[in-house]
């Protein structure tokens, strides 16, 4: 369908624009032979409205005959032009001989043949003019579903890579898991079965969290003390948790599962070949627009250095660009005898717009 029909109000305003095209049709057929302004009105007037409409085949003409064609699109355009014009003069033939034997109004024999003339002249012109106007929008409604498509595309791709990144999480964690529990079997089968348990309860909460774009920092954090949970029956008293959590940030909105493989480097890095053990620091606050998460871990100085971040760390800086936010950012390093994780993301509570997102 023509984009013009898609409304009303378009149709309104393109009669409205065909009929003062037909004021300066009058003008002309007056000065081509002289009559009353009623007379060249009755005629201009509904001719242009007529044509007006017929000149919008050129439409369809357009999309059937894209410019990439050439000298096959301009002769299809030409000849279109001419059909349409010899279609108008018909048509205009018969109201100018119905107004002159049904209302006595306009020229002589000899003078509509003029007007007819003229008319016809002045179609092709008209059409081709019709035929660019078509081509330049067919142009923009092409632009715009390639960018369309562009957007589509991209969301596609960032939609992938987060169920890729969430797939890799989670197996990433639950091999670590089923290491500890087959360590346990032997030597305390009752904790063993306490930490299958409390793993199934986690993997649950994970795949319903998992699914989502992003979560409240209250349920991202609940999935991390179930973590925490599996995990301190391994350890015992080796393992203490330091939290220091701004109840105002508890439903700032962040990417589901980005926590718990930073607690899982830290544990891993700073409490498990530690022979006291060590503490787990986890820390949330809002500073102006932004939420900064962090997780601290001490250092075993007589540990090897690690090359590179790991896994974990490489996942949730892949997480946090497929976030969407130039404000999301993370820094890793040792800060003294700790080691340090800092998050920052956009503070935007679930509905609200992320500044500079």
């Amino acid at each position: 369908m023509h984009p013009l029909f898609g409304r009303a109000n378009r149709i309104a305003l393109y009669a409205a624009a065909s009929a003062i095209v037909g004021v300066l049709l009058a003008a002309a057929l007056r000065v081509l032979t002289p009559r009353p302004w009623a007379d060249a009105l009755a005629f201009a007037v509904p001719a242009a409205l007529v044509y007006g409409f017929m000149v919008l085949s050129s439409w369809w003409v357009c999309r059937s005959n894209p410019l990439t064609r050439g000298a096959q699109s301009i002769m299809a355009q030409l000849a279109a032009s001419l059909q349409a014009s010899a279609a108008w003069t018909v048509a205009s033939a018969v109201l100018a001989v119905l107004l002159a034997r049904g209302a006595h109004l306009g020229p002589d024999r000899s003078g509509i043949l003029r007007d007819l003339a003229a008319l016809f002249v002045i179609g092709v012109p008209a059409y081709l003019l019709s035929s660019v106007v078509h081509y330049m929008l067919l142009a923009v409604e092409a632009s715009h579903a390639a960018e369309r498509r562009a957007l589509e595309s991209q969301v596609g791709a960032r939609e992938a890579e987060l169920r890729a990144l969430r797939a890799q999480l989670n197996p990433h964690f639950l091999f670590n898991s089923l290491n500890s529990i087959n360590a346990l079997v032997g030597t305390d089968p009752e904790s063993a079965r306490r930490m299958c348990e409390r793993l199934g309860d986690f993997l649950r909460r994970t795949l319903a969290l998992g699914a989502r774009e992003a979560v409240p920092l209250g349920e991202e954090l609940a999935l991390v003390d179930r973590y925490l949970d599996i995990e301190q029956v391994r350890f015992g008293d080796r393992l203490r948790v330091e939290r220091a959590v701004d109840p105002a940030v508890m439903q700032c909105q962040v990417p589901p599962l980005l926590l718990q493989p930073l607690v899982e480097n830290a544990i891993k890095h700073g409490v498990q070949d530690a022979v006291e053990g060590g503490a787990v620091r986890l820390e949330a606050r809002r500073e102006g627009p932004l939420l900064v998460l962090r997780v601290e871990n001490p250092l075993d100085e007589g540990a090897p250095a690690r090359p590179g971040e790991g896994v974990g760390l490489a996942n949730v800086r892949r997480r946090l660009a497929a976030f969407g936010s130039r404000d999301a950012r993370l820094v890793a390093g040792r800060v003294g005898e700790t080691y340090r994780v800092t998050l920052e993301l956009p503070a935007v509570r679930d509905g609200e717009g992320a500044d500079g997102g």
